[in-house]
């Protein structure tokens, strides 16, 4: 670039400083009579009738954002485009992998992914083939760190600390990527840097970007601009602004001026395709309801009955104001027992503060379910929000307390609830967030079968069912507080593979 003279005749070196430093900015300087322009082709949101269109030149070898979580929310219309589309070789960042015949499933099914960056793949039998054959590659991540890496790239983010996954083989590398046929390792994760922060270790974590991202939203505006409904809006949102080019299928379009501007959840200038969808099947992978109120309750077996007296002294640690996040399973129960003079406010970690109680069977929305993919209802005054706002709520400490289950836990309260060795791996979900914030209470129930206990497997171990409740100090270790009626802390200790101390004021095991 050439300095220009002013109209003494004088090089002025500062304008051709400033104009090397934004190579790409659109500028125009008036000098004189004259202007010099440099500039940058901008876009407008393009619409299009037929999805096949819209991702006609994704090229194979693509990386491409796909949006939903488990079967809600995702582009149905995009990826059964893809398929008529034949491209190989695709890189594909989602937080699940559909099911054998639905969603990703159908792109798996004909191989035309290469690599999953998932944080669950879900019960997919021909993702399991694929991935222990040595033909699919799978990069497992936290769901949270899932989510902050796709929203870092959509930001100009290139990588980030987190104390997820410290101590782990997220941390340490060698988790199994992708498998030989023989079954070694052919390519393992990589060891992440590690820093400390006041007092803490964090992991640190790259950024996500994608060439394409393919996402469902509910409405569009002919400028462009998009609005979710309800949970459909989970990792939707935050892929929107990561991808060089980001396709939006959507239910609805409607005119300008439909949505008042602050209702806008992703403006016009992150999108670049919309096609109306034509049909949406969306299918509901866990539908439950609630049961009939003249349907006979069946018999408790002892099982049910062990189970009930976890969860009901679970439900003691809630406290009035309390925002708290159930994991799946056992501690789910827990919202059956919250006393009733207190108010507890349930997240969701797929999107939703203030969850409230199965639907009944008019109630069912394909577009609202829970972090374990179950039909659900709100209490009013509950919000909706996107995975990485949820995940932001979960590291930030706003969550007081995370109720989860777990298959070990050692003595100094690591826990092992993902992965067993020599097993398929589904993925950590979001459990590795919700146990790294420090500010969090957690809670974790489990039930201790004879199973494990008669046959020399421990879930209470030195390195990591009888009922007790027991206090996990990072440096003491395991303290017995409280234990079942008829119960002596030798019965315990027989059952368990820890060596723990016994509280002065140990207790009966109280229930709600």
């Amino acid at each position: 670039m050439l300095p220009w003279k002013d109209q003494s005749g004088s090089s002025n070196c500062f304008f051709s400083w400033a104009l090397s430093l934004f190579p790409s900015t659109h500028l125009i300087l008036r000098i004189g009579e004259s202007t010099c322009e440099k500039s940058t082709e901008h876009g407008k949101s393009q619409f299009y009738t037929d999805p096949t269109d819209a991702v006609k030149d994704i090229p194979s070898g693509a990386t491409i954002l796909v949006g939903g979580f488990g079967l809600c929310g995702i582009p149905e219309n995009l990826i059964n485009s893809l398929l008529k589309t034949g491209v190989k070789s695709l890189t594909a960042v989602s937080n699940n992998a559909g099911v054998d015949n639905f969603g990703l499933g159908l792109l798996l099914q004909t191989k035309q992914i290469k690599r999953m960056i998932s944080s669950y793949v879900g019960e997919n039998v021909e993702f399991e083939r694929q991935y222990l054959s040595g033909e699919l590659e799978v990069e497992l991540t936290p769901q949270g760190t899932l989510a902050e890496r796709i929203r870092a790239g959509g930001a100009g983010v290139p990588a980030f600390f987190t104390a997820t996954g410290y101590g782990t083989l997220i941390q340490e590398g060698g988790s199994p990527i992708k498998y030989n046929k023989d079954g070694t390792i052919a390519i393992a994760s990589e060891q992440r840097e590690v820093r400390e922060f006041n007092g803490r270790h964090y992991i640190m974590e790259r950024a996500i970007t994608g060439d394409f991202a393919l996402v469902k939203a509910w409405k569009a505006d002919k400028a462009g601009n998009i609005v979710f409904r309800k949970t459909a809006r989970n990792f939707n949102q935050p892929m929107c602004k990561a991808a060089k080019v980001t396709i939006v299928e959507v239910e609805e379009v409607v005119d300008v001026g439909t949505f008042a501007e602050e209702d806008i959840h992703i403006p016009s200038i992150y999108i670049h395709r919309i096609v109306k969808g034509h049909c949406y099947e969306k299918r509901i992978e866990r539908r439950t309801v609630q049961k009939a109120q003249a349907e006979k309750p069946k018999p408790k077996k002892d099982s049910d009955i062990i189970r009930e007296r976890i969860i009901r002294r679970a439900a003691l640690e809630f406290e009035d104001g309390m925002y708290a996040n159930l994991g799946i399973g056992i501690p789910m129960l827990a919202s059956n027992f919250i006393q009733p003079d207190i108010t507890v406010h349930l997240q969701s970690e797929n999107g939703i503060l203030g969850l409230g109680p199965y639907p009944t069977e008019d109630e069912v929305d394909a577009d609202l379910i829970n972090a374990g993919k179950e039909t659900v209802t709100v209490l009013p005054g509950a919000s909706y929000f996107s995975s990485d706002e949820s995940f932001a709520m979960i590291r930030g400490g706003h969550i007081n307390l995370t109720m989860l289950g777990a298959m070990q836990v050692s003595k100094t309260g690591d826990l092992a609830n993902w992965m067993i060795p020599g097993k398929m791996v589904k993925g950590m979900g979001g459990a590795m967030d919700l146990v790294a914030s420090a500010g969090t209470k957690v809670v974790v129930t489990m039930e201790h079968s004879a199973k494990w206990c008669n046959g020399g497997l421990h879930r209470i171990i030195d390195s990591m069912s009888l009922c007790a409740v027991f206090d996990v100090d990072k440096t003491k270790g395991l303290t017995l507080i409280e234990v079942w009626e008829g119960l002596t802390p030798e019965d315990i200790k027989a059952c368990t593979g820890a060596h723990f101390e016994v509280s002065p004021n140990l207790r009966s095991m109280q229930q709600v």
